[in-house]
């Protein structure tokens, strides 16, 4: 019989309570009640230990949810952290990759300009007379032979905010390059911090010359020590007379570099005439001279190789900025790196193109 059924004791009036069955009636009944009120209890026991560990596991459950709430919430902190850190040090490595673009802009700008003044090369003109020659037997050292010598001259565009700086010394400009980046103090708490680069040109490693007479032109040499205006007006004349085997002139030059003379005629018939002649006699003031006329050599370059060198005792200063007298700004720079506790050394040297400015500096190979 369950707790929650509904019961009554009834006694029959012939079961009085006073008589001895009536009382042994009521007995077993509360008996029955009894026991039954004990396995009533012992289900709720069984229920009541079920539900504590019930409440044990939940609590349990409860806890190491917790736990691993907390763990997650730990470890997503950690994680957050280093994602943050990751943007971070993207971030640094995008500003530093855009200006490493500025700077391979700038240097390309620098070589695109360069290029553009290599494309225009120098033709080299060369006048060699003919001569008769007799061998007499004497001989000399192959060393003692002359040998064609061309000197290179090289224009190099600077950008602006640039210098250039030749040192006396190859190792100091070893070391400057190799430090790559400088700090110039400019008084006060001013400063500014410069990188140094080599300096590459294109030098010509082979040149191959068609030569042609020219029809036109003669190159006078063996000339008299004068006032050079008085000499070419004495060679005009004496050459612009039909007795001595010329015509009218066009134009009468000297070369400074050689110390001859390019004398040009209207006609083509005159200068192979006066060559065939090679030494003439000109009248100077009180004196007479025999100056010597050779053909004249137009030349036209066929074949040139060139190759990419270095300079060994130049460098080149970038991202100069703009803030001083471009003198004294020049000036700082040099006393700078003629410093040897900076690792420079004597200057030979130096040119300094400001911002918004653009010079050309001339290399000549010595």
């Amino acid at each position: 019989m369950s707790s929650d059924e509904d019961f009554s004791l009834v006694l029959d009036p012939s079961q009085s309570e006073n008589t001895l069955e009536g009382i042994n009636a009521l007995i077993n009944k509360f008996k029955k009640t009894h026991e039954q009120v004990l396995e009533e209890q012992k289900e709720l026991a069984v229920c009541i230990k079920d539900r504590q560990d019930l409440v044990k596991q939940f609590k349990e459950r409860t806890e190491k949810l917790t736990q691993t709430l907390k763990d997650d919430e730990s470890s997503f902190r950690d994680q957050m952290a280093n994602e943050k850190a990751k943007v971070n040090a993207l971030e640094m490595e995008e500003r530093e990759l855009l200006e490493e673009l500025e700077r391979a802009k700038a240097a390309l700008s620098e070589e695109e300009a360069q290029h553009q003044y290599l494309k225009e090369q120098t033709d080299v003109f060369t006048a060699v007379p003919e001569r008769n020659l007799v061998f007499k037997g004497a001989t000399r050292s192959a060393d003692d032979t002359q040998q064609f010598d061309m000197k290179s001259r090289i224009e190099y565009p600077m950008l602006g905010g640039t210098t250039l700086i030749t040192f006396e010394e190859e190792e100091v400009a070893k070391k400057i390059l190799s430090m790559k980046s400088h700090r110039i103090e400019l008084g006060g708490e001013c400063s500014i911090r410069v990188e140094a680069r080599p300096v590459h040109l294109m030098v010509p490693k082979l040149v191959e010359i068609d030569t042609t007479v020219c029809p036109q032109r003669i190159l006078i040499s063996n000339l008299p020590d004068m006032d050079t205006e008085t000499l070419l007006n004495k060679l005009e004349i004496h050459f612009a007379k039909s007795k001595n085997g010329g015509g009218e002139v066009d134009d009468c030059e000297m070369l400074t570099d050689s110390g001859t003379v390019v004398l040009t005629f209207v006609e083509e018939t005159i200068a192979k005439g006066l060559t065939e002649t090679e030494f003439h006699e000109v009248k100077f003031q009180q004196f007479k001279h025999k100056v010597r006329v050779t053909p004249f050599l137009n030349g036209t370059i066929k074949n040139l190789e060139t190759k990419l060198t270095q300079c060994p005792r130049t460098v080149l200063l970038s991202w100069i900025p703009a803030i001083m007298e471009p003198e004294t700004l020049q000036d700082l720079v040099e006393i700078h790196f003629q410093k040897t506790s900076n690792g420079g050394g004597e200057i030979e040297a130096i040119l300094y193109n400001p911002q918004g400015q653009q010079t050309t500096a001339l290399f000549e190979s010595v």
